[in-house]
């Protein structure tokens, strides 16, 4: 009899233990667990401690509340000029009402995979190919609007999706390759040519900086010749005429007038000297050996201008 009932009491524990456990549920932070009561939804646990009536109802979907990146496989769009490319890339999504993950689609995970898929290939053909590499933010930003209108009934917020990588075909690569070494070929090209410009047009400016640096040199020798030259006249004039204004002084003070008659006939004598040197054909006045006549006459002169 003690047997049985210790048994029995045992019994009674273990269910009560059971009963415990199903009863007490401790969801972590960042997650929301749905409960059904009788195949019905019921609650949403909320993260910390929870209770729930053991055997009514149960955990149907638990679910993270953190950003969770979903890979989107590689797929094969058809540009806008016919070219075929392949794209895969990444997309981040976040769970923000657990009741409608669970009952809004039977997979949300490949719903939206597909949705980005699609979404792709129909942004990729209304492009063409060189736009594609270009534009991979407004693909991007496409995409999220797009899957985020659709994903708001599936209890689920997209919050961004990335490509990770565009891979035309081999020959379009080849011939892009060739495209770009001819861009840069005719860089190189025109920045030779502007350097030989502007090396030309430096040339240019120096020479006619030189140039107007030699004329101003010039200039300003000639100025400073011209200068020297109207400054020896004004000398040579100035002192002529002290010289003059001396001879005056000395013809008129006592005995001038004999040195004058002496330094006239000094002269006519050198200048008949020098003529009989200097030419093959002599000619001399009649009367030769009257120099007092000559003397005389130039006299008159000198005197007449006093």
């Amino acid at each position: 009899m003690e047997s049985t009932l210790s048994i029995v009491a045992l019994i009674i524990f273990v269910v009560a233990l059971v009963f415990v456990f199903k009863t007490i549920n401790v969801v972590p932070q960042q997650n929301a667990w749905v409960v059904e009561r009788l195949g019905k939804y019921h609650a949403t646990l909320a993260p910390g401690l929870n209770f729930v009536v053991p055997f009514i109802d149960r955990i149907a979907y638990k679910h993270s509340l953190k950003e969770i990146p979903l890979d989107v496989p590689p797929q094969v769009c058809i540009t806008r000029d016919n070219t075929q490319l392949q794209v895969d890339g990444v997309l981040y999504f976040q769970v923000t009402d657990a009741m409608r993950a669970s009952y809004g689609s039977s997979n949300y995970l490949q719903a939206i995979t597909q949705l980005a898929q699609t979404t792709l290939r129909s942004v990729i053909g209304k492009m063409e190919l060189d736009k594609t590499f270009e534009e991979r933010d407004h693909i991007n930003t496409h995409i999220v609007n797009a899957i985020d209108e659709s994903a708001a009934n599936w209890g689920v917020k997209v919050l961004r999706y990335e490509i990770k990588d565009l891979t035309p075909p081999a020959e379009i690569l080849h011939a892009m390759q060739a495209q770009i070494t001819a861009e840069r070929g005719k860089r190189a090209l025109i920045a030779a040519s502007e350097g030989r410009r502007q090396e030309q047009i430096n040339i240019a400016s120096g020479e006619r900086e030189a140039s107007i640096a030699r004329s101003e040199g010039e200039k300003r020798a000639a100025i400073n010749r011209a200068m020297g030259e109207a400054t020896a006249i004004v000398a040579l004039a100035e002192a002529s005429a002290s010289a003059l204004r001396q001879v005056g002084d000395a013809i008129g003070s006592p005995g001038g007038m004999d040195a004058v008659s002496l330094r006239v006939a000094e002269h006519y004598v050198d200048a008949f000297a020098n003529l009989a040197k200097t030419n093959n054909t002599l000619i001399v006045p009649a009367n030769l050996g009257d120099i007092s006549t000559a003397i005389a006459s130039a006299m008159q002169i000198v005197k007449a201008q006093r």
